[in-house]
């Protein structure tokens, strides 16, 4: 839970945005809403992949706040650095598996600075190569989880799909113009997402 404590979140009740931020903020708000409305169709959407998070809203206001909110003094990075044993954490090296076959082991052995500085360096190079095609994809395809939940049965939602993946906004734009309103803000949002680059 410790991870998912960071990410922002999105909740929709029916067709209408009710609460946007912390996980948190956002199970507060939910169970506020269903106080007033047990049956009401509420989905609250992570911001980082545009997917439905299912909520535990049992207890009271401090415990749901307790049970979503980052442990005291918890940072972001430091969730990443809890599992590390090897690497440099105050770098931000992780140690992972990276499976090779022998032929790509014998060739890192022969690079300048060893295997792990070569991979960084393969990285480094593709990424600027990417010219920021992963992240628009990544970008696409989340906002693409987000509109098949909300939109899927709506006017439109093949063509603004296709427009979508072809990378063309104002198609987008046309084909889900008779969307509610808080469904296209939010996909347009999720098309934004933030720069993995400024980290």
């Amino acid at each position: 839970m410790l991870d998912i404590a960071f990410r922002p979140s999105t909740a929709f009740h029916d067709t209408a945005r009710i609460a946007s931020g912390s996980l948190a903020t956002v199970a507060l708000a939910v169970k506020t809403a269903l106080a007033t409305d047990p049956e009401a169709a509420i989905l609250v959407f992570d911001d980082g992949t545009g997917k439905v998070i299912d909520l535990d809203l049992r207890g009271s206001d401090t415990d749901i706040a307790a049970r979503y909110a980052p442990p005291a003094g918890a940072t972001e990075e430091a969730t990443d650095e809890a599992p590390r044993g090897r690497g440099r954490p105050k770098l931000g090296v992780v140690a992972r598996e990276v499976t090779l076959l022998p032929r790509h082991w014998d060739w890192l052995a022969l690079q300048t600075g060893g295997a792990s500085q070569a991979l960084r360096r393969l990285v480094d190079e593709a990424r600027k190569a990417d010219g920021g095609r992963s992240r628009a994809r990544a970008a696409q395809e989340r906002a693409y989880a987000f509109i098949a939940t909300m939109a899927g049965d709506r006017e439109g939602f093949e063509e603004a799909s296709r427009a979508l993946f072809a990378g063309d906004d104002a198609r987008f734009a046309a084909h889900s113009r008779t969307w509610p309103q808080d469904i296209r803000d939010y996909a347009e949002k999720l098309l934004a997402g933030d720069d993995p680059e400024n980290r």
